[in-house]
């Protein structure tokens, strides 16, 4: 599952026109990058929900057959979901074995995972060296499990793997995801790994500006 109905409020103007997953970096969207390293990751298909200009994302990505994939929408409207809550609406969409997400808004040269869970494992995070522009991590990870800290040293990269059973017992709705990554956490039940590579989430002109350029 891709996530890309987020407004970009802090790429306005640019998302007023434009869905921030289609915002380009060196001519090529966020959006289309990440389908093309889906596909040579052998996944056939993939859900993108959408919300703010969604019409935008399928009028250019339409069945996904041009990308070699599958491409199904979940749609979200004006009523944008969060992240939680986007990824729980698209669980029918899903099936019912572990699924990959990614964010939209990073661009990253990183693979994706193809990690088997462990028997009790809800999920497993991707995690990169916290940026520069950031206070503090979001996790720390230890013997292969993600760990909450006062202190947390490393910063999730948006992309991850989930179980539908995570998101059981969820109401339907507007919710985070954070919290519930939290939980599962101190229950010793997000395993997690470390990239060290291209990463960047693309939040302010700055940033996606320094891309373009480098």
């Amino acid at each position: 599952m891709i996530l890309a109905a987020g407004r970009g409020e802090r790429l306005r103007q640019l998302t007023d026109e434009t869905p921030k997953s289609l915002v380009e970096i060196r001519g090529e969207s966020l959006l289309e990058r990440h389908l093309a390293n889906i596909r040579n990751a052998g996944i056939e298909t993939v859900v993108i929900n959408l919300g703010w200009l969604g019409a935008e994302i399928v009028k250019r990505v339409g069945s996904g057959a041009r990308y070699g994939l599958q491409v199904i929408y979940s749609q979200e409207g004006d009523n944008v979901l969060e992240t939680g809550g986007g990824i729980h609406k698209a669980l029918p969409l899903l099936g019912g074995n572990p699924f990959v997400v990614v964010n939209a808004d990073v661009y990253t040269d990183m693979p994706v995972p193809g990690v088997e869970l462990a028997a009790d494992a809800l999920g497993h995070l991707v995690m990169v060296p916290t940026p520069t522009y950031r206070d503090h991590g979001d996790f720390d990870l230890q013997d292969g499990l993600i760990r909450n800290s006062d202190t947390a040293k490393l910063t999730f990269s948006g992309v991850a793997i989930y179980r539908p059973e995570f998101f059981h017992g969820c109401e339907a709705g507007r919710f985070p995801l954070a919290p519930m990554l939290r939980e599962a956490a101190d229950a010793g039940r997000l395993s997690g790994e470390f990239y060290d590579g291209l990463w960047e989430d693309v939040g302010t002109k700055a940033r996606l500006d320094a891309l373009n350029q480098a």
